[in-house]
């Protein structure tokens, strides 16, 4: 199988979705990770973008990763201001390119608005009018971004998919521990112990050690039930 994670920033892929992408990786499947942004003057240095991309370099390499995407044209904290259709072609582009079963994207509600930009792009980009739309959408959560915006039923993340990372949390926390630039001490919820302890909390609520929690956008069985 073919599996595409979108992440806004690097670091979000593997907060989110970091043990599923070792479990992935272990199985055999083969995993892309694209970062859409990037940080730009006057609010980042181009120096500080690349050592983030080497960071994330580093940590997808220690999943699994077959490929990590950088799209260069995408200011993280200018998004609003690049045309539209700029950003939906370039994620179109990418889906057509890796032509994956399944794609994980970041929460609609988290705080930033350039994760629901990107949401809003990644669900024009993967319309089942096309023969590469993915068989499965999942939104995922990132601590620091998931459940800080305003309080309401838009903006809750409301998991339904809960994949048991359990062999592969330590794998997660070593790959994250990539990212000196970005992570802080406990409390801070950028942190190894927070981190951790959200996926045992999702774990336990279904009997596991440790989970991914996920929101099922959408699932296609274009053949039969099991197809």
């Amino acid at each position: 199988m073919n599996i595409l994670v979108i992440a806004p920033h690097p670091d979000d892929e593997v907060l989110g979705v970091g043990g599923t992408i070792a479990k992935h990786a272990a199985a055999g499947d083969d995993v892309y990770v694209c970062v859409v942004t990037h940080g730009a003057e006057p609010l980042f240095r181009m120096e500080d973008t690349e050592y983030g991309r080497q960071e994330c370099r580093k940590a997808d390499k220690m999943l699994g990763v077959k490929e990590t995407i950088f799209l260069k044209d995408f200011p993280a904290a200018m998004l609003e201001e690049v045309p539209r259709y700029k950003l939906n072609d370039a994620l179109l582009q990418v889906v057509k390119r890796t032509r994956p079963d399944t794609v994980y994207i970041p929460h609609r509600g988290d705080m930033q608005l350039d994760h629901k930009m990107i949401v809003d792009a990644m669900m024009v980009a993967v319309r089942p009018k096309y023969d590469f739309a993915p068989r499965e959408v999942l939104m995922y959560e990132t601590l620091s971004e998931t459940g800080w915006d305003v309080p309401n039923t838009t903006n809750e993340f409301i998991p339904n998919v809960y994949e048991d990372i359990s062999d592969y949390l330590k794998q997660k926390l070593d790959a994250l521990s990539s990212f000196e630039s970005q992570l802080a001490p406990f409390p801070a919820a950028r942190s190894i112990e927070a981190i951790e302890a959200l996926a045992k909390y999702r774990g336990a609520l279904m009997g596991m050690k440790a989970a991914e929690a996920f929101t099922l956008v959408r699932s296609l069985r274009r053949k039969g039930l099991h197809q």
